[in-house]
């Protein structure tokens, strides 16, 4: 715990700079499951002898993987991983290099941003010294990652705008019509994330840089008064 404390202090303590709090790019991936299974006993077979009867089901439900970049100027994305026949699948390290490459890099060119950071969570596939060196190479000192020259703590979703605002705030409305196919659910998620209005974004860092500078006056320790605030 004390080492998460400190590690967590030394993060928030490197972005007192005022361009840190408004062009920091934060990022992460989300696995979106599509809950088409009923959590209940669909039928009910009652017989005076053995029907033989079984339904054959698949062992994971159908999902979507999709990835999302945030900054004050507004959302990258989202890009959902599919293969070349347009499946949809998971992420891998080569997946995710390829995302980096052919999209977002090309997407970040499109923006008219300097010196900008480059924020992810530990997931192994971003992680990758493959991946690393990717990102190194585009961003160079400016990139907080595990493995990276500034290391985000780890454990810290709360710290993490997508995590704790972004998805949450997607997956509110994303199943409000209960989509039966990949496809609907697929057209709900860009839909969600294209009208998100610039003044929620602007909203969401101001509040994110208040939150890191109490982290920095409790030198990383819990945050009762935001944890437990009615």
């Amino acid at each position: 715990m004390t080492t998460c404390n400190h590690m967590c202090c030394h993060s928030c303590n490197g972005s007192q700079e005022p361009f840190f709090n408004k062009i920091m790019l934060v990022l992460t991936r989300a696995l979106l499951v599509e809950w088409l299974r009923q959590h209940k006993q669909n039928c009910r077979i009652w017989s005076e002898a053995n029907p033989q009867v079984y339904v054959e089901t698949p062992l994971h439900p159908e999902k979507l993987t999709v990835w999302c970049a945030l900054w004050a100027g507004g959302i990258i994305g989202p890009y959902f991983f599919k293969n070349d026949e347009g499946h949809n699948v998971t992420v891998n390290g080569d997946r995710y290099r390829a995302m980096i490459t052919n999209f977002f890099i090309p997407e970040l060119n499109n923006h008219d941003v300097q010196e900008l950071w480059f924020q992810q969570n530990g997931a192994t596939c971003h992680t990758a010294r493959a991946t690393i060196d990717l990102l190194k190479d585009t961003f160079g000192d400016r990139l907080i990652s595990r493995f990276g020259p500034v290391n985000w703590p780890p454990r810290s979703c709360d710290l993490t705008l997508l995590d704790y605002i972004l998805w949450g705030y997607v997956k509110s409305l994303v199943y409000g019509d209960k989509p039966q196919t990949l496809d609907h659910l697929e057209d709900n998620i860009r839909r969600v994330i294209a009208d998100i209005r610039p003044q929620m974004l602007e909203k969401v860092i101001e509040n994110w840089a208040s939150k890191l500078d109490y982290i920095r006056a409790s030198r990383g320790s819990h945050m009762p008064e935001i944890i437990f605030k009615m």
